[in-house]
């Protein structure tokens, strides 16, 4: 088996930011609102703002980030490592992979294309 890649994808980057963005804004107005404030219209420019800076400041990092399955482990960035036999789970989390080893240890592959295909993949070199 060769090495395979997993890697950030920017559409499934930027609708996750969207989804958050939707969330933020929402909750800050709805904030606002038990708050009592008569400007809730501003919990959804502060919720949007806040996560078009963060989405901005966290993309470079983000979206090049890459892991690779060799036949014996997986290797992420900052030098994480997950042996393929020490798997127990394996996850989808919206465009999330969540990998769980057998001593609880988690790690998150972010921002499939197609997680579905990612976590088959994984499973499929930990049976």
């Amino acid at each position: 088996m060769g090495t395979q890649q997993f890697t950030a994808d920017r559409s499934a980057y930027l609708r996750t930011n969207a989804w958050l963005a939707a969330l933020a804004m929402t909750s800050a107005m709805a904030l606002l609102w038990v708050m009592g404030n008569a400007h809730v219209w501003t919990g959804a420019v502060a919720g949007l703002a806040a996560i078009i800076v963060r989405g901005w400041y966290l993309a470079s990092e983000e979206l090049t980030a890459v892991w690779e399955m060799d036949g014996e482990r997986i290797t992420g960035p900052g030098g994480r490592q997950v042996s393929l036999d020490q798997i127990s789970k394996v996850r989808k989390m919206g465009s999330f992979v969540q990998v769980i080893t057998r001593n609880g240890d988690k790690h998150l592959i972010k921002y499939q294309a197609d997680p579905d295909a990612t976590v088959a993949a994984i499973e499929r070199a930990a049976a």
